[in-house]
């Protein structure tokens, strides 16, 4: 009788042993290595199956902040925000000091356009963080945007960019906000052209005003004056930049001279959009009125990366003889703020937007390379200075070789 218990109690003792061992290899994981999982999961857009290893997760570590502000993320990026403000607030509450649980919130406000909130959370992290929090100044900078204080926006963003140049986006949105600040300036630009050969120089002068006002965004009249083929004559322009949204906004020409070098009649439209990841698309059509029509569809990318500004621009011109194209390419590097750049340019053929080009005779082949500084001197004077050459095929058998200075300067009140 005693052996039987003496066995009947091992058994029980080996089932229950043997059971704990099984709980606890169910419970045994590494949440990191399924952070990593759940994380690759949500970012190929299966977030359903992310969020369940991050649920399993939390159930044996709640705290975890890097999951809480994962499994936000993926409900914001769903568009469900409330869910995920819910795990944004667990996970201020686990690690009120961590900059990146401020950061997601915050864009998860700014998505649902809950800017009160957004602005106390941005208080908060500022106070626990610190104002060295380069992310966290950079969306105070964009609370005042959404706001419409462009000024305060842009003064905040230029701090930013002063100790973190390299903010994903930052400089296509200062872009943005000098349009929306730039309420007055006049400016006046020269351009000579040499060419080799028995053409006379070309001389161009340029003076321009710009204002600004809710309808037109920024406003730019614009006179030049040309002294080229032995003749002379005046363009008059304006110019305008409508916002079209917080993510867009166009681009009006419309212009008029008497001399022939210039169009009797010019007309330029596009739209610019402001894209994730820092790009910007445009599209657009021009109208020149020489002794023929010429119509133009026109359309660039650019984008921003880090202190550079890369931007691809092509140009489709229709006509019954056949149709034309011309590219250009445009690079900028920035220095110590958005004002204060180097500019290299490569094209082939000629852009509409080129005023000191010859526009009508260079028919067939056409090269240019250019390089530039632009400066801003002072809060109000800003200066810049290029200088280019290009090729151009007039005919088979006939070359024209131009070298071209351009210097300007503008007054900002």
């Amino acid at each position: 009788m005693g052996n039987i218990k003496t066995l009947y109690f091992y058994s029980i003792l080996f089932l229950a042993l043997t059971m704990s061992i099984r709980v606890l290899a169910q419970e045994t994981f590494d949440p990191d290595q399924l952070y990593q999982d759940a994380r690759k999961l949500i970012l190929e857009g299966k977030r359903d199956e992310g969020r369940l290893i991050l649920s399993k997760v939390l159930t044996k570590y709640p705290g975890y902040g890097d999951v809480l502000i994962l499994m936000g993320r993926s409900y914001a990026w769903d568009g469900k925000y409330d869910s995920a403000a819910i795990y944004f607030e667990k996970a201020l509450i686990a690690s009120p000091n961590y900059e990146d649980a401020y950061v997601a919130y915050i864009d998860d406000l700014f998505w649902s356009e809950n800017y009160d909130r957004a602005d106390s959370v941005i208080k908060m992290g500022l106070d626990k963080v610190g104002n060295q929090s380069m992310p966290l100044k950079y969306r105070s900078s964009r609370l005042y945007y959404y706001k419409e204080d462009y000024k305060t926006a842009l003064k905040i963003a230029n701090e930013v960019f002063a100790k973190a140049p390299k903010t994903e986006g930052l400089l296509g949105y200062i872009e943005t906000l000098r349009r929306q600040t730039r309420i007055n300036a006049v400016g006046a630009t020269y351009d000579y052209d040499y060419f080799y050969g028995d053409l006379s120089p070309w001389n161009t002068y340029s003076v321009y005003g710009r204002t600004h006002t809710d309808l037109t965004g920024s406003l730019i009249a614009r006179v030049t004056h040309s002294e080229r083929f032995d003749g002379r004559g005046t363009q008059a322009e304006l110019d305008a930049f409508p916002s079209l949204g917080k993510n867009k906004y166009g681009y009006l020409n419309v212009g008029y001279s008497g001399a022939s070098f210039f169009p009797k009649f010019r007309f330029g439209t596009s739209i610019f959009w402001n894209l994730p990841k820092a790009y910007e698309l445009e599209a657009g059509y021009r109208y020149l009125q020489f002794s023929d029509v010429t119509h133009i569809i026109t359309g660039s990318v650019g984008k921003y990366i880090s202190n550079w500004w890369l931007n691809l621009r092509l140009n489709f011109i229709p006509g019954k003889e056949g149709s034309s194209t011309s590219a250009n390419f445009q690079t900028r590097y920035y220095f110590s703020g958005p004002e204060d750049f180097i500019s290299v340019q490569v094209s082939t053929g000629v852009s509409p937007d080129e005023e000191t080009r010859d526009f009508q005779s260079q028919l067939l082949n056409s090269y240019r390379a250019r390089i530039g500084y632009q400066h801003l001197w002072t809060s109000r004077w800003m200066g810049f200075a290029f200088v280019g050459y290009s090729r151009d095929e007039i005919s088979e058998q006939n070359f024209r070789n131009n070298l071209n200075i351009s210097i300007g300067t503008e007054f900002r009140f």
